[in-house]
């Protein structure tokens, strides 16, 4: 007697978005579990909004024309540092390097801005880029941790800006007539250069991020890099890359910001590092990777400048004070973060 099977009908296909936002396989989340995933995106957009709109209400000045534009190119120049710093830290690691290399870019720039508009930018592009190549090959060939890379990068590259201006008693300057100061002087409707540039990017990075390969392989690499490994994934080349994109990428926003300051100032960049990191960790990208937006690192970086604008506008209190509101804002985020994480776990 012969038996007739029946294939099993295929399993219809998830959406695109459900797919994109979950391994296959596991369940849809309930109501609890989305709520603690959009806030955990969102969060910071929402406090920036309750911010911007009290001081609004506060103080007459705050919400101007003039003092948007001055809040928005002050960020510009760490919101490009924090998008290289975004892809790094959603691969589980870290770059410290970031703001010595960010003052050694402007250094650069302003020395070779005397050769023209290229020279200028492709200075700091050439040596602050071979510094994070640097760190990747080190992080992803040596096995070495990157803490330590960073840490002795961080050096080098603020040893090096002292050699280049002989201790920082040199100071290189801009012409105040050329292209490249017009680079960071320059506006479109008001607003300046650096700001375009710094959307810009997050165009770029929020599309590669979502929309490629390569962003997934981010995702999957922080998620699990032996995980990855066993999947096939290039864990190395990827490392590599996104160390190498946030040297170019802090090396970018020194040029700029020298363009803007017609000059190279020495003394910038320190502690800036910290700052990056903050405005990721703020915008929701988790410090153990796997997870995280260059949108809310967009939003981060904006809410710690608009609290920097509000500690000037109250003028009896001084800048020191953006560190402690933005330890505390760290603090919260980050105890947020982990309740977020075992909501979404309990769910």
């Amino acid at each position: 007697m012969n038996e007739t099977t029946t294939a099993p009908a295929a399993p219809a296909s998830p959406p695109p978005e459900a797919s994109a936002s979950r391994p296959a396989g596991e369940p849809a989340p309930g109501g609890r579990r989305r709520a603690a995933e959009l806030l955990q995106r969102q969060g910071v957009l929402a406090v920036l909004l309750t911010v911007v709109i009290i001081a609004s209400f506060v103080y007459p000045t705050f919400a101007t024309l003039d003092n948007a534009r001055g809040v928005t190119v002050q960020a510009s120049f760490l919101a490009v540092v924090a998008l290289g710093m975004t892809l790094v830290i959603i691969t589980g690691g870290i770059d410290l390097s970031v703001g010595s290399v960010f003052a050694l870019g402007g250094v650069l720039a302003a020395w070779a801005s005397q050769w023209g508009f290229l020279a200028a930018l492709l200075a700091p592009l050439l040596v602050c880029g071979a510094i994070g190549l640097l760190n990747g090959f080190l992080i992803a060939r040596g096995n070495l941790a990157p803490f330590i890379v960073t840490l002795a990068t961080l050096l080098g590259a603020r040893g090096l800006l002292l050699s280049i201006t002989d201790e920082g008693a040199t100071t290189y300057l801009v012409p105040k007539d050329s292209a490249f100061a017009e680079l960071g002087q320059g506006s479109v409707w008001g607003f300046g250069y650096p700001i375009l540039i710094a959307l810009a990017l997050f165009g770029i990075g929020g599309t590669v991020l979502q929309r490629t390969s390569f962003g997934q392989t981010l995702f999957a690499v922080g998620g699990s890099a032996d995980a990855a490994t066993l999947m096939g994934l290039p864990v190395a080349r990827t490392k590599l890359l996104v160390y190498t994109l946030s040297g170019l990428l802090a090396g970018l926003a020194g040029a700029l910001n020298a363009a803007r300051l017609t000059s190279g100032v020495t003394i910038v960049g320190v502690g800036m590092e910290l700052d990056a990191i903050s405005a990721v960790v703020i915008g929701g990208t988790l410090l153990i990777g796997g997870a995280g937006s260059v949108s809310g690192t967009l939003w981060g970086v904006l809410l710690l400048a608009v609290i920097q604008n509000l500690i000037n506008q109250i003028g009896s209190l001084n800048s020191s004070y953006q560190s402690v509101v933005s330890g505390g804002f760290l603090i919260v985020v980050v105890v947020a973060q982990r309740y977020l994480a075992r909501s979404r776990r309990s769910t």
